[in-house]
């Protein structure tokens, strides 16, 4: 990785690229600081404090701390990603979507446009529950009219400035505009976390202590990059044979391939899903300032992960159970809708492509189904593993981190396509220079 972003910076276009893109980070991380007029910083912080669960840490995690901060980005690029995917779960349901999916680079600059169109109507949404919800309770120095349609603005704005951000790093920079926007922000908190679990555990104990627990805390770091990397990275490959064909007096076709499936066919978003769902229950009862009792206050635990793998309280773990059925469901539920079979055994059937030993048509859709089956909850358990260990780590040691499991995820995923977007734009500056000569 250094030796291809040292050879990338000796390639002008690539280093402006990279110039344009550091400049833009620059600007993400000086706007997550510019509070919005009119509003009370404290009182964020002040109301974090009072929290119990952690719904709003996994959403603060995603800010950079935007949020805690109540900058102009405090909702930052989640309303993008939230309608990104609702766009794209609807090209399956909606007929006109799936054909501008298909309508080649027209079809995917009009679903381009819809999904900027969703992000600034669910930002809208968004900051108009934030302005009028937190602000009745003391958010807004001044609680009026004035004042509500000041912070709407800013919260809709600046979420709509990240997108344009994102994209303009996708054209001009090194692409993964939105996801570097992301992982910009999940990055920008870990020096933070570190420093915590450093005072935690080394600082202030025996040196024997001290060192061992260092180098626990980074032996599991790396185990679970690594982790990361193996399941970002593994594939199944399907062989797949073409039928040569006649041509007049020459023999065309003939060629072999593959078919690579993902381990982790779904990414991130079976995590995404299950934790959404299960924060969603305990976003409602704090705007609405429900203090809950008896069996719900038990509900409300369970869904909570700061009160999973307790040994000293081991029944609110039930959440665990239900957060690991969750990922395996979402695992194959998104699958599901974004890889059908079918349609590639249809494909292959009319390209005269057969995989050896399987008939065309529906047995090779079985047979792709089959193998799809075992691989997706192969990556399911790889998802649910990289998950919860630091949901162990915080429930038996009480290690509390912003970044999860989700977010090293994110980070080494978005990391590793960067380099390979680099390299493949290192290559095709190599071919023009050989054209040249």
């Amino acid at each position: 990785m250094l030796q291809t972003l040292k050879n990338a910076f000796k390639i002008k276009d690539i280093r402006d690229r990279l110039f344009f893109t550091l400049l833009m980070l620059v600007v993400i991380r000086i706007g997550s600081q510019l509070p919005v007029p009119g509003v009370d910083r404290d009182y964020f912080a002040n109301w974090f404090a009072a929290q119990t669960g952690d719904a709003f840490n996994f959403f603060d995690a995603f800010t950079g701390g935007s949020f805690l901060n109540m900058s102009v980005f405090a909702l930052n690029i989640t309303p993008y990603i939230t309608s990104s995917i609702i766009i794209q779960l609807l090209t399956i349901a909606i007929p006109k979507l799936e054909e501008m999916q298909k309508d080649g680079e027209d079809g995917r600059k009009k679903l381009a446009s819809i999904t900027r169109y969703v992000t600034v109507g669910l930002a809208l949404i968004e900051s108009v529950a934030m302005a009028i919800g937190f602000g009745r309770s003391g958010l807004l120095e001044k609680y009026n009219a004035l004042n509500v349609i000041t912070v709407v603005t800013a919260l809709v704005a600046g979420s709509a400035m990240l997108m344009w951000i994102g994209e303009r790093i996708t054209e001009s920079g090194v692409g993964n505009g939105i996801s570097i926007v992301l992982i910009i922000n999940i990055i920008s908190r870990m020096p933070q976390d570190f420093a915590g679990l450093f005072q935690q555990f080394v600082l202030g104990k025996p040196i024997a202590v001290g060192v061992l627990a260092a180098v626990i805390i980074i032996a599991i770091v790396i185990g679970m990059v690594v982790l990361v990397i193996m399941l970002n990275d593994g594939t199944r490959d399907i062989p797949v044979q073409y039928a040569k064909k006649i041509a007049g007096r020459h023999s065309v076709g003939g060629a072999s391939s593959k078919i690579p499936l993902k381990i982790n066919t779904a990414g991130v978003i079976p995590i995404i899903f299950a934790s959404s769902i299960m924060q969603f229950p305990v976003i409602i009862a704090s705007f609405a300032g429900y203090q809950s009792t008896g069996i719900g206050a038990k509900v409300l635990r369970g869904l909570s992960s700061n009160n999973w793998c307790n040994p000293s309280d081991l029944i609110p773990s039930w959440g665990l159970v239900l957060y690991v059925v969750l990922v395996i469901f979402f695992a194959y539920f998104y699958t599901s809708i974004t890889f059908n079979p079918l349609e590639i055994a249809d494909r292959m059937k009319k390209n005269s492509g057969f995989i050896p030993g399987i008939r065309p048509g529906k047995p090779t859709s079985d047979y792709l189904t089959k193998i799809l089956n075992y691989i997706i909850f192969i990556g399911a358990c790889g998802l649910t593993l990289i998950a919860i260990i630091p949901y162990f780590f915080n429930g038996v040691f009480g290690a509390r981190v912003s970044f999860g499991g989700t977010s090293l995820i994110i980070v080494v995923s978005v990391v590793l396509e960067t380099i390979k977007q680099i390299e493949s734009q290192m290559l095709v500056r190599n071919y023009k220079g050989f054209l040249n000569d």
